[in-house]
């Protein structure tokens, strides 16, 4: 059987997966990061690699104290909170953790700054969600569709 050709890949500019969620209440402190993560698509349901929940918490716990963190400084204190709360040490690797940052920086939700990285601007994540990402990203998007959806309705 013949290999298909690729014609091109579609590489997205932009992307966001949103999903809705009961209110929070009655969660622990890791569960409404874990919520929040499957939210705005950073964790799907039922995944069982959640290092990423830990790597937002240490950034949101650090912002408290307007610290910045090194990646290495994330992989000792996601090791750490791993370990207080009996989990298990999987997706611990620095590389991994590097990564993790990358996809948060990438969602706006994150920024690097001289090598170091903290929640975007040292704000409130409502504020961040609502700058960056209701205002920037989500027109951006929106946008966009609405060009493929009269594009179509010409034909």
């Amino acid at each position: 059987m013949a290999k298909q050709k690729t014609i091109s890949k579609d590489i997205p500019l932009a992307e966001i997966t949103l999903r809705r969620y009961e209110k929070p209440a009655n969660l622990s402190e890791r569960e409404l990061v874990r919520k929040l993560c499957l939210s705005i698509g950073l964790l799907q349901p039922g995944d069982s690699r959640d290092v990423v929940v830990d790597v937002l918490n240490v950034l949101i716990k650090s912002r408290k104290g307007q610290r910045q963190l090194t990646s290495d400084e994330v992989c000792s204190l996601v090791i750490e909170d791993r370990r207080n709360l009996k989990l298990p040490m999987l997706g611990i690797a620095s590389s991994n953790i590097r990564r993790q940052l990358k996809r948060l920086k990438d969602s706006l939700l994150v920024e690097k700054r001289l090598n170091a990285y903290r929640i975007a601007e040292n704000s409130n994540l409502i504020e961040v969600f609502e700058d960056k990402i209701e205002k920037i990203l989500l027109p951006s998007i929106s946008s966009r569709i609405k060009d493929y959806l009269k594009r179509i309705d010409e034909l």
